[in-house]
Order: C-alpha cells, then structure tokens, then sequence
C-alpha cells in the first residue's frame, strides 16, 4: 500500500512527531519531516528503523528554521524530488512565548513569534501551492483555543492563530483545487504544556491554574489523539469543510479518529 506524502514542520517531538510516525505506520505515507533540531530528528529516524526496517527509506529529514525561506524551500524540493508529489503540508512548529501582558510585553517578542506562527505558514505555503493544486491536496494548519478566546498573557500566542485561522480561510476560497483546514488539538501533554506550567504563573495568573488542575487530574490529551485526526484528514480530505477552523474532537471529524 501506498499513502500520500506528507510534509511536517515541527515534527521532531510532541503532536509534530506523533504525526509524523502515524503518517509512516498506520497511513502508509511518506513523509518529509522538518525541524531545527539535527539531534531529534535523526534519533526519530532511527527510532522508527528500529521499529520497522522499510520505514526509514519513506522518511527524509530536513534540518531548518521554518523563518528561513530556504527550508519550507528545501522541503518540497524533497519531497518533490525523491517521490515526485506532495499531498499533505501540515504546518505544526509554533511557539507560546512571549507569556507576558500586552502592557508588559516587548512588540520585538511579538514579532519573533508571529515569524514562526504565521509568517513561516505563508512562506510554506507559496512553497508548497503549485504541488498541492496539481495533487488536490491538502493543507493544515494546526490553531488553538486561544485563536478565538483571550488568556491572560497569551496576547501574542492566541493573535497569532486567530491570524492563521484568516489565513486558512481566504486560502479556501482563493485555491479552489486545494482543501485547507485549521485544526485545535484540544489541550495536549507536550513541551508546550510544560513551559506554561513552569513559566506561565506570573503572567496567567488565574488561568494558570487551569492547566495544573488539567495536568494534575491526568486530563491532558495524548499527542496520538488529535495527531490522529489531522493525518487522517491529509489522507482523506474533505472538501466540504475547507476553510473551516475545527477542534479535532468536533462531532463532524469523529469519522478521523483513533
């Protein structure tokens, strides 16, 4: 059997690498798999070798910042290259900080995160456009409940994916041949979860707490979950829904879960 193929950002740990296996193993896809960690992705490579002797020839890795051009560039050079399409771009790498206020926040903060949240989606994007009208494939951009309610202290986060939310949508209706999606993933035990737990309390202040009790009670989502959904989406498109900003628990996807 044979899958689509499939481009990742931020895919050598959390949600990004539990797509990433999923896309190999369960979907039988290809998969280019980008980050900035040299070290992570090629202990995932060997990771899934060890799991499976055929998984490593339908991963390449790509080594880069998602700022710089010249690896959302290089990504779908590879994936071009080696396997001559691209059916799924899944634009995952994101980052939380600056947690501050507004009032107390640096804008160069601000800017520096909507380079990596928004900034590096549209590059990627015009990248990856070309291939994906010619496959009718798919793009997925990976939101958050911030994206439509405000946290204390997430300002720069939560305006960041409600702009990737505006991007998604004017990419439906501008690219027809293209279904595009912005997916939350609900509350997720990551190295995102852990930051707002050690660094979030001063800035959140109320809000914090939510988190710990989530953490505390043992409610945060596995990364499989909601990974589950957006690559069973990239497999299997709806073009009814494109444009559409969902949560991956949304009665309407229950067909792409686990």
């Amino acid at each position: 059997m044979t899958g689509p193929v499939y481009l990742v950002t931020g895919a050598s740990k959390g949600i990004g690498k539990a797509m990433t296996k999923l896309a190999l193993t369960k979907f039988h896809g290809k998969v280019v798999a980008v980050a900035r960690s040299k070290e992570l992705l090629e202990s995932l490579q060997v990771e899934l070798t060890q799991e499976n002797n055929n998984l490593g020839d339908n991963l390449e890795v790509v080594v880069g910042d998602v700022c710089d051009e010249h690896t959302s560039r290089r990504a779908v050079n590879v994936a071009i290259d080696k396997w001559g399409r691209l059916d799924v771009v899944i634009a995952n790498a994101g980052i939380l900080e600056p947690i501050a206020s507004v009032s107390d926040s640096l804008v160069q903060g601000w800017k520096h995160l909507f380079d990596v949240n928004f900034f590096s989606v549209i590059t990627l994007a015009q990248e990856a456009l070309p291939h994906l009208r010619h496959s009718k494939g798919t793009l997925i951009m990976i939101s958050s409940g911030a994206a439509s309610k405000g946290y204390k202290g997430w300002g720069a986060y939560g305006a960041s994916k409600a702009a990737l939310n505006h991007l998604n949508a004017t990419l439906a209706v501008e690219e027809p041949d293209v279904t595009t999606l912005a997916i939350r993933p609900g509350v997720v035990d990551t190295g995102m979860q852990e930051l707002i737990r050690e660094k979030g309390v001063d800035a959140m202040k109320e809000d914090h707490s939510k988190f710990m009790e989530l953490h505390r009670q043992g409610k945060l989502l596995s990364a499989e979950e909601p990974a589950h959904v957006v690559v069973a989406l990239g497999a299997n498109p709806p073009k009814d829904l494109s444009g559409q900003y969902l949560s991956w628990d949304d009665e309407v996807l229950k067909s792409f879960r686990k």
